[in-house]
């Protein structure tokens, strides 16, 4: 009989079809929401029977590239079909570039237990839309809204019906222009969630009035970033009651690093000739979705959704 060589072993072949069905799933919900469905549901009958589990669907993440041209699925299609496999379990979803006043009235129609909610670039949720949603999220305690118009409206109304509400992200691109300086966004934060205790407001537009009101109407906070609020200047009292209220204080010139996103900044906006500093960097800008009555555009990366494809979880 032959032996193997000195120091070499046979490394046995590991059949992962044969793991206990919690290894399984605590492997299989690591996945993204799009994987699960696309893939791993598909591989055998013993995935697709822990894929149907709503413990499996307690946390929905539907992160996408945003380029969904060429894509042979539905994203609202799929993720309606997420929504239902949780069976009212879900706490966490994350909609990237294809969220909808249809899609988010029919996650609240079934979901009220949600705690966290993350709405990216999602340019098709109105205003009416998301207060109405808000009104059936009585449980949500994390909420991120980025890259997405608002008025004080609906923001008002999210402070008012979701009372246990902790962390609010609400991050747009960092536009240096003197005169866009707006305070309803941190008025309405201010007015209605007195119990915040983690706020991101990078590339905002408030000033040190609307900074003002936060603190008086937030008095919980733990946490403030306020990198690339270029209308903020954190000197004086000002600087000195951030230093003292804020355990965790990012300032508007402080680095980027780590935040998750494109953090280019775009400078002066030529209206002259209607085009961009030369070194302008890509990325997302209040400028790409305005139009020259001050009205927004929808997101042009937002998916190229079907009407006539139709996706089955058989």
């Amino acid at each position: 009989m032959e032996s193997s060589p000195s120091g070499v072993q046979q490394e046995e072949e590991r059949n992962w079809l044969e793991l206990p069905r919690d290894v399984t799933s605590t492997i299989l919900s690591r996945l993204g929401a799009i994987e699960i469905l696309t893939s791993a549901q598909n591989v055998c009958s013993s995935w697709r029977n822990i894929c149907k589990d709503p413990l499996m669907w307690r946390t929905i993440d539907m992160r996408n590239p945003g380029d969904t041209y060429g894509m042979d699925y539905d994203l609202e299609t799929m993720c309606r079909h997420a929504i239902d496999l949780s069976c009212g379990q879900l706490v966490d979803i994350n909609i990237e570039f294809f969220g909808t006043d249809e899609l988010l009235k029919y996650l609240t129609d079934r979901s009220s237990m949600v705690r966290r909610l993350r709405l990216i670039c999602c340019y098709s949720i109105s205003d009416n839309g998301l207060s109405e949603a808000a009104a059936k999220l009585p449980l949500l305690e994390d909420l991120e809204i980025s890259y997405h118009s608002l008025s004080n409206e609906p923001l008002e109304a999210i402070g008012h019906c979701c009372p246990l509400l902790k962390s609010l992200k609400l991050n747009c691109r960092g536009f240096r222009h003197p005169h866009l300086a707006i305070d309803d966004e941190a008025v309405a934060i201010a007015k209605s969630m007195p119990e915040l205790r983690h706020l991101q407001l990078f590339g905002n537009k408030l000033t040190n009035e609307g900074l003002q009101a936060i603190l008086d109407g937030c008095p919980h906070l733990e946490s403030l970033d306020l990198r690339q609020c270029f209308n903020i200047a954190l000197a004086g009292n000002l600087g000195k009651r951030c230093a003292e209220q804020i355990k965790d204080l990012r300032r508007p010139y402080d680095s980027t690093e780590g935040y998750e996103f494109d953090a280019g900044i775009h400078n002066t906006y030529d209206y002259d000739d209607d085009s961009y500093d030369e070194d302008y960097p890509s990325g997302f800008s209040d400028i790409d979705f305005l139009t020259d009555d001050g009205e927004y555009y929808e997101f042009s990366g937002g998916s190229d959704l079907t009407d006539d494809y139709d996706f089955y979880f058989d």
